[in-house]
């Protein structure tokens, strides 16, 4: 069927370029009605805008009396409202968050889209789990940073709870929960909201979105392995390559020999892999101090010292010797490495031992090659978690990975994708009149799946085609009052400036 090619009908034409249009479906009659040109071609101002109007009046709410009867601390109450609340509002978010606007909308959705794809891609089932928990599951006798990080307080029932710091713990106990109705291996994965009251630095926020991937029941390197896979492959998606960034790699079983070779007491080794994660953070004489307040003498500090040094498995083995659980470990990851085709992704680190007390066995941390930011990700085995809350042990590994820190990567590598709003059409009536049908035919396109922005109020074309223009709309879609007599609706294609007339049942 012919498109339509009358020259009056140019006053439609409008600049605006997508990248996705849909194949019209043209009306044999030709061209569009004198009475919908007349409309078109006619010079409307667009109205002015007026700021919406705040009522400076509040009513003000009796106080709740909970606290005064029960003397329970952090129970909520209504404070006074003051008059003049409005004008003294702070309406810029609590220090350490974000809001997040459409615009920044769009790149939360498209990174946490990434992370979800790229678990599924792996077989990894979603979970999620409260964002606030007891306090108890985030407290450990390890000196960690977490603990003096944690958003704590006591609710109305004198229960201490907490702000989720990271998800892993919240992973433990839902797995205790569940108990052995669980089919093992569990390949869970979630994004979360994770809070924690740290000094903020770049890519470090007090809220943030965590992905993590965790491989519950599996006790061989494989899994360590498959989930080093999974974060290459994200990145690989995201135009992210091997010299951009790289992955440390270790094993806590390298410091627990050495310290098992100087007869340290095992209850000891929690503690000594926290002091040590400080190492890049705080001068050697500090660090050298804090261990020796472990109970640790100078000979085994000394070695210590030595051996996280070590940058090479082939010098670790000089150090260890051949038979140690960590070397076989640690060959084992890089020859799996080279078959899943990520070798120089990872390179051998015993600095590495992550600031977690409860990792196991391999550690590893993916860095910018640049040393501009903190670590993009971490994360590694945690075989004895669950002993921890009261479960019995399952082999266990997984990662975090945060959201900030990766946008500020994306950034410094000019990769920030360009995401504009992407709406199918927009659909205006001519006549207010025909709001109602306009809407009818808002209906039927969304009943097919197509996304619709429905022009709520009388406005003029011009109007419509900037607003269509900001959106990004694909076509425009016009109900004026003789072709809904006929059953009929013009509609523009605002890539190629094509129009033509269609019946409205035969709208695709």
């Amino acid at each position: 069927m012919p498109a339509i090619a009358n020259p009056s009908l140019l006053i439609l034409h409008h600049h605006h370029h997508l990248h996705l249009h849909l194949r019209p479906r043209r009306f044999a009659t030709g061209l569009l009605p004198q009475t919908l040109l007349s409309l078109l071609s006619s010079s409307i101002r667009a109205p002015t805008l007026r700021p919406h109007s705040t009522s400076s009046s509040a009513q003000t709410q009796p106080l709740s009396t909970d606290n005064a009867r029960t003397g329970r601390s952090g129970s909520i109450s209504s404070p006074p409202v003051q008059p003049d609340i409005a004008q003294k509002i702070d309406i810029n978010p609590p220090k350490g968050t974000r809001d997040f606007p459409p615009e920044d909308m769009r790149l939360r959705n498209w990174l946490f889209n990434n992370f979800k794809e790229v678990s599924q891609l792996y077989g990894f089932e979603e979970v999620d789990f409260p964002v606030l928990e007891s306090e108890a599951l985030f407290i450990r006798k390890a000196g960690e940073e977490i603990r003096e990080q944690l958003y704590c307080f006591e609710d109305r029932g004198n229960r201490r709870v907490a702000l989720r710091p990271e998800l892993t713990p919240s992973l433990a106990r839902l797995v205790i929960q569940k108990g052995k109705s669980l089919p093992l291996p569990l390949k869970w994965f979630a994004v979360g909201q994770c809070w924690r009251y740290e000094r903020m630095t770049r890519g470090r926020r007090r809220e943030h979105y965590q992905w993590n991937m965790d491989i519950i029941g599996v006790p061989d390197v494989t899994a360590e392995a498959e989930l080093i896979s999974s974060i290459v492959t994200f990145f690989k998606r995201i135009g992210i390559t091997a010299s951009d960034v790289g992955f440390k790699v270790s094993s806590r079983k390298v410091l627990q020999e050495v310290l098992r070779g100087y007869s340290v007491p095992d209850h000891l080794f929690g503690r000594v892999c926290v002091i040590i994660d400080k190492m890049e953070k705080i001068p050697i004489d500090d660090i050298k101090k804090e261990l020796r307040s472990a109970e640790l003498s100078e000979e085994v500090i000394e070695e210590l010292l030595q051996v996280l040094s070590v940058k090479s498995l082939e010098k670790l083995e000089e150090k260890l010797g051949t038979v140690g659980e960590a070397l076989v470990d640690l060959k084992q990851l890089f020859s799996l490495a080279e078959k899943y085709g990520y070798a120089d992704w990872i390179q051998f680190d015993a600095s590495v031992v992550r600031g977690l007390a409860y990792y196991t066995g391999i550690v590893f941390e993916g860095f910018d090659r640049e040393g501009k930011l903190r670590a993009i990700c971490g994360g590694g085995r945690y075989d004895h978690l669950l002993s921890t809350f009261g479960g019995d042990d399952i082999p266990a590994c997984g990662f975090g990975f945060g959201d900030a820190v990766i946008v500020e990567l994306l950034k410094e590598k000019g990769l920030l994708p360009e995401l504009s709003p992407q709406v199918e059409n927009i659909v205006c009536s001519l006549d207010q009149d025909l709001r109602g049908a306009a809407a009818a035919v808002a209906r039927i396109l969304r009943q097919r799946g197509q996304s619709v922005d429905l022009v709520l109020e009388n406005k003029p074309l011009k109007w419509v085609f900037k607003r269509a223009a900001r959106i990004n709309a694909q076509r425009l879609i016009l109900v004026g009052s003789a072709e809904w007599q006929k059953g009929m609706v013009g509609v523009k294609i605002l890539t190629s400036g094509e129009q033509y007339e269609v019946k409205v049942d035969e709208l695709e």
